[in-house]
């Protein structure tokens, strides 16, 4: 089973995600981890957001992305150095959005992502994941929330990371991030037509997970009939 989730920042789509992954072991990928990864290698590697095509293309060609479940958290691998932490600094956050509007570097995600799902249940959340990666998907899900709501929680988590910021410029950078991935050429983000929305605003963490779990429910419940 594929369970697709699509949103913009701070919906809860990694929490919920991560819930499904522990409590129901459908392995879960992170799409937009991903493209945090491919961003932090670029500024290591000095490679800018308008380098010349090929220079982005070796950069790609050695990239190596891995999820794996330390005390039963998720942390991202990338090259096989535990980046968990550094690819959610404000840094790679503010790059993170151009970076994946880059075709070639989609084209190769796409691909890796596709792969992460053979032979296996997944949960995979990002903000193409319904339209582009799997339009198929068994169960399409789109999580929203108030950009106010959306900026507190992400605020919250990055000084419970010891990261200096302001709430201020949470919601700038949250509201960028918004304009960015609704507007850009190549896959926006959008709420695919037979997608389930779910607005997270008021709603608590089981809440949601409850919701989305009643969804897989139903699905298993209708393949079995």
């Amino acid at each position: 089973m594929i369970v697709a989730i699509d949103g913009p920042a701070g919906t809860g789509k990694g929490t919920i995600a991560s819930l499904i992954s522990k409590r129901l072991g459908f392995t879960y990928i992170d799409t937009g981890a991903m493209y945090r990864c491919v961003t932090l290698k670029m500024i290591r590697k000095g490679v800018k957001l308008d380098a010349h095509l090929s220079e982005i293309e070796n950069l790609l060609k050695k990239i190596k992305i891995e999820f794996m479940n330390i005390s039963e958290k998720q942390h991202i691998f990338l090259d096989d150095e535990d980046v968990t932490e550094e690819i959610r600094t404000p840094e790679v956050s503010a790059l993170a959005s151009p970076t994946s509007q880059i075709q070639v570097i989609r084209d190769k995600l796409l691909i890796m992502q596709r792969e992460y799902a053979k032979d296996t249940n997944v949960v995979m959340e990002g903000r193409d994941i319904t339209t582009v990666v799997f339009p198929n998907a068994d169960i399409k899900i789109y999580l929203t929330a108030t950009a106010g709501e959306r900026a507190q929680r992400r605020y919250k988590e990055l000084v419970a990371k010891g990261i200096q910021t302001t709430y201020e410029e949470t919601l700038q950078a949250i509201m960028t991030r918004d304009e960015n991935d609704m507007n850009r050429k190549v896959a926006p983000l959008m709420i695919a037509k037979d997608a389930i929305v779910i607005d997270t605003t008021y709603m608590s963490i089981e809440e949601v997970y409850d919701k989305v779990h009643e969804l897989i429910t139903d699905y298993e419940m209708s393949k079995d009939m």
